[in-house]
């Protein structure tokens, strides 16, 4: 696995996160006929938080972004993405494990939203989160604090 880094993020992160997001998210919005360039970005920085967002680094630069917001009856697991070329390498899967191993702690439930079709979702589904709802196009999760233990 290659060696990362979390860290908090800022509001400099901002313009960077939401150019990666775009890399990330644009093949999944593609096959769903969902793409468009100036959206995808602008809905990360209209929901940037960064007091609830950390920053994936690898090497010292940003290689992905993730936010765990805290709501009513759950927190919310956003904004969750990492550079295509990392994927695959176990890195989504270790900062996970290590969001999650905060909110089992917590006794919190994890709520997110996921493309339909997107390999992300067997992600979420090997650390414990199911389905609530799908639409045309999301697929709505939740995960209950001290699920199954998570598949290597």
């Amino acid at each position: 696995m290659v060696d990362w880094v979390l860290r908090p993020a800022s509001t400099a992160d901002i313009d960077a996160a939401a150019e990666l997001r775009e890399a990330a998210m644009r093949p999944d919005l593609e096959r769903l006929g969902r793409y468009d360039e100036h959206r995808v970005r602008q809905r990360l920085r209209d929901r940037f938080e960064p007091a609830h967002t950390w920053v994936i680094e690898v090497g010292g630069a940003m290689a992905g972004c993730v936010a765990l917001r805290p709501a009513e009856d759950a927190h919310w697991l956003e904004h969750f993405f990492l550079a295509p070329d990392l994927h695959g390498h176990g890195i989504g899967s270790a900062v996970l494990r290590r969001l999650l191993e905060r909110t089992d702690h917590a006794g919190a439930l994890v709520r997110l939203n996921v493309l339909r079709g997107s390999a992300a979702r067997r992600l979420y589904e090997r650390h414990g989160f199911t389905v609530e709802s799908e639409d045309p196009v999301d697929v709505w999760m939740v995960r209950r604090p001290d699920r199954t233990p998570v598949r290597p």
